[in-house]
């Protein structure tokens, strides 16, 4: 590989290099403000004494700043003590991306609400304009998020390169309160500063200047055993960005855009200079890729100023270590400024001015160069080789051919691929491609150009076609809309979804886009990104855990859940509901031997998993994957009898996976109903079918009557005003509300019913609601059931394959169960029930409720019982 920035490890201690030619360069006089008076060992900082004028703490070991004086970096504003200076190990910010030995591009989301520290410009985070990485613990200001270094967390494998060792990956900053250095044992965490490092996989911290010490190799911590290994997964991607390899909702992006244009005219107010200020400010843009996206930084500069001034603070703002003389800055006419120029606005100078009125918008432009240097990385060595000088008429093969000189091997064409290899970019050259002009052609499209990586096969996973098609019918449809040829996985007819295999990366770019915009038979079509697992790498007894996240259930909390597990974990087997529902998730982990399930959801999510996991499991080598919860809805009754507890109330992820970690697995019944809508006589006779049939899972209750209709009339509500119903306590107001308004309905249920359990006809007495329990909690935790001994029936339990019958007579009598003071009437134990409608009555199954049209209900057992976690701790704070 070539890098033109001289790339040198990711995050861990390497093999150090060979002597780069640069260095021995003679090097062009400084200006005056780039001087540096006072050296230390971590590259790139200018470090120069300042006036303290309020208290300042140090950022390399967090402690307060006594005196007046202290050392700041003009780049990045680092601040420490005169007898820190020596001690500096963190890299500037305008040096970071040369650390880096396989770039990885930050996936941004819009910042929370904790208080938080920029990780380039190391300022406060404040107000609604700051970002945060969805992968990694990187925070930045909008403006600043261009300028991050592409040092994400290393999560997959892209076919490239192997790698065999795992190293830490280090962040610095914005570390827990309390934390303690891993070498000393001193307090590293700050909440003043940006300071202290913690490695972003196993969690360990220490202080800036301890790090080093740390053994490189990392153990993945607490959750190495339910952690996917980076290792064992692959996934190659190109120009797909990281939001979608990581399948990250695009709603995300568009906040983010919502974001840049609150921000605009705040960055256009800051060009207003009044007639007496001392300064002026100019926009900057870095390559005609900025000025096309309206993409710039603001330069503070004196009235007065040369030319090699101002190119060397545009470098500063966009954090290129480079020498300004190898620069130029240009206006909108391409007329450039040469050394000599002074910029000025008002007055007239002792040398000729550029001119009278200073364009405010420039261009940063890299000077032609008849030579370049460039670092050779060897892959198969993983460490750079080689300095190789190119000037115009270089060519892929003459620098491959002389590398390989150098190492002593042998040149075979078509062997060796040489990746043009810039900060998170890779581009695969062609042999006659001449190196020099590919370089100046990107410098001149963005200096800071982001990418991402090569490409060698996509698994694409489309979802919303059609039901009930054969494979053939399948591939038709999918060549008829999207014109595809490529090999395909059927999945199943009932999940509308099928899994290509692409080999070329732009006709994988061509589908994913396409389908978007495609709807067939109109359904929109939902295409994601699937990484591959390669289970034959994963470590022995390891049980990697496949997280599902409702996003929009538990007051909105599950965004911030989603976000802590995807920092906790591997990106890769945490999934978003709200973007391809579970089963993208389950077809990924469909080779793993072991995994465990936890969804973050409510009632009706945890139905939801479940019922793509039973009709999936025979495609799964792990056949019954324990299934942990997290309560994030409003009921959450199977989860309270899980002991996961009523609801989740703002707990530590970390905490969260320990307990899943540390659970007992236990069996619980499921049922499956059968709906079959007939017309119905007077005389119980069918007289035709209304409707076919429907098949629906039942894990937690089936209710009719008067708790359906309540129910029917909540999901309305909520259809009407979604925004609304991001509130438990919210939801349980709305749910009273339509509980008073059927205080004097009268339904008459036990006059429109026929109940038969285990071939017994049961006789109703006069109530307005049934109720068939499969678990001992209904209705956000009652006990419907009652716990008083009755010789006629056995105590309920959720694996004794069998079902409790209930009846209620109104919302009062409901309204007396929620309390604790009356249980329901006990009808009838039994695993085969039998009911006869003859008028549409309300139905709902785990809170999901609907008409139904007269006909026969069937409920049974639905073979195999489901495998679960119960939490060993008493319950997740409510």
């Amino acid at each position: 590989m070539a890098d033109s920035a001289g790339a040198k490890n990711d995050n861990s201690i390497m093999e150090s290099p060979p002597v780069s030619p640069l260095s021995g360069r003679e090097k062009p006089p400084e200006s005056p403000g780039s001087r540096s008076r006072y050296q230390v060992s971590a590259p790139g900082h200018s470090f120069r004494k300042v006036t303290l004028t309020k208290p300042t703490f140090c950022h390399n070991c967090s402690d307060f700043i006594w005196g007046l004086n202290g050392f700041v970096c003009e780049v990045c504003n680092f601040m420490c003590h005169e007898k820190c200076l020596k001690m500096v190990r963190t890299v500037c910010s305008c040096m970071a991306p040369t650390q880096v030995r396989v770039p990885v591009a930050h996936c941004f989301g819009p910042a929370g609400q904790k208080k938080r520290f920029c990780c380039v410009c190391r300022k406060h985070l404040e107000g609604n304009t700051a970002v945060r990485c969805e992968v990694c613990e990187l925070h930045a200001h909008y403006d600043c998020a261009t300028f991050s270094c592409g040092d994400c967390r290393l999560c997959h494998q892209d076919g490239s390169q192997d790698f065999d060792t795992f190293p830490h990956h280090w962040r610095e900053g914005n570390i827990p309160s309390g934390a303690r250095c891993e070498v000393c044992r001193r307090t590293c965490s700050s909440s003043d500063v940006l300071a202290g490092m913690r490695c972003q996989w196993c969690g360990i911290t220490t202080h800036a200047a301890c790090y080093l010490i740390v053994p490189p190799e990392c153990g993945l911590g607490r959750l190495r055993n339910m952690l996917l290994h980076p290792a064992c997964v692959r996934i190659c991607s190109r120009n797909f960005s990281k939001m979608h390899c990581y399948r990250i909702s695009e709603s995300y992006q568009n906040e983010l855009d919502n974001l840049e244009d609150a921000d605009r005219p705040t960055k256009e107010s800051q060009l207003a200079t009044t007639p007496d200020s001392g300064k002026q400010v100019l926009k900057v843009f870095d390559g005609d890729d900025a000025v096309k996206r309206s993409h710039f930084r603001l330069v503070s500069i004196p009235r007065i100023t040369k030319n090699v001034e101002v190119v060397e603070s545009a470098l500063r703002a966009f954090y290129i270590p480079d020498d300004p003389l190898e620069y130029e800055l240009k206006d909108n006419g391409q007329q450039s400024l040469v050394d000599d120029d002074i910029l000025n606005h008002n007055g007239t100078p002792d040398k000729a001015i550029f001119k009278e009125n200073v364009p405010e918008a420039w261009l940063l432009r890299a000077k032609p160069q008849e030579t370049e240097v460039l670092s050779i990385y060897a892959g198969w060595l993983k460490v750079i080789v080689a300095y190789i000088s190119i000037s115009k008429n270089s060519t892929v093969d003459s620098v491959i051919k002389e590398v390989l000189t150098q190492l002593g091997k042998q040149f075979i064409d078509g062997v060796c691929f040489f990746f043009l290899h810039i900060p998170v970019q890779r581009r695969v050259l062609t042999g006659q491609e001449l190196l020099l002009d590919k370089l100046q052609e990107i410098r001149k499209i963005s200096l800071r150009q982001m990418n991402q990586t090569q490409i060698v096969q996509v698994n694409l996973l489309l979802e919303g076609l059609p039901v009930q098609l054969s494979k053939e019918e399948y591939a038709d449809l999918l060549q008829e809309h999207l014109a595809i040829k490529s090999e395909s996985t059927h999945i199943g007819s009932r999940f509308r979804a099928v899994v290509l295999q692409i080999s070329c990366f732009s006709e994988a770019e061509r589908i994913y886009m396409l389908a978007k915009d495609t709807s067939v038979s109109n359904q929109q079509l939902t295409s994601l990104v699937l990484p591959e697992i390669m289970h034959n790498k994963l470590p022995k007894g390891d049980s990697p855990l496949l997280v599902f996240v409702n996003p929009k259930s538990g007051e909105l909390k599950g965004r911030e859940l989603l976000y802590g597990f995807r920092k906790l974990l591997n990106p890769h087997q945490v999934f978003d509901m709200t973007n391809g529902g579970p089963l993208s998730g389950l077809h990924t982990f469909r080779a793993v031997p072991r995994f465990r399930v936890l969804v973050c959801g409510g009632d009706g999510t945890v139905g939801w998993v479940l019922g793509v996991l039973e009709a999936i499991r025979h495609k799964l080598v792990c056949l019954e994957p324990p299934v942990g919860i997290v309560p994030l809805g409003t009921g959450n009754d199977l989860a309270r009898i899980l002991r996961w507890g009523a609801g989740y109330s703002g707990e530590d992820p970390h905490h969260i996976l320990v307990s899943v970690d540390e659970a007992e697995e236990v069996q619980i019944d499921r049922w499956t109903i059968l709906l079959d809508a007939q017309e119905i006589t007077d005389d119980g006779k069918e007289n035709g079918f209304l409707e076919p049939p429907k098949i629906v899972q039942m894990n937690n209750y089936f209710g009719l009557g008067i708790d359906a209709e309540v129910s029917l009339d909540f999901h309305h509500a909520r259809q009407e005003e979604p925004g609304k119903f991001n509130s438990r306590f919210h939801n349980k107001g709305v749910y009273l509300k339509a509980g008073l308004q059927k205080l004097s309905h009268t339904r008459n249920l036990h006059k429109d019913l026929k109940l038969q359990v285990d071939k017994q006809d049961i006789e109703l007495p006069s109530i307005e609601g049934l109720i068939f329990l499969n678990i001992p909690s209904w209705g956000s935790g009652a006990d419907l059931w009652g716990s008083e001994g009755d010789s006629r029936y056995g105590k309920p339990r959720i694996d004794d394959g069998m079902l409790e019958v209930v009846g209620v007579t109104g919302v009062v009598h409901m309204g007396q169960v929620q309390s604790g003071m009356r249980s329901g009437i006990r009808l009838a134990q039994g695993n085969y029930v039998r009911i006869t409608a003859t008028k549409p009555i309300p139905v709902q199954v785990d809170g999901e409720p609907w008409i139904q049209a007269p006909g026969h209900i069937i409920i049974s057992a639905a073979g195999p019982k489901v495998t679960t976690n119960t939490s060993r701790r008493s319950s997740l704070p409510a």
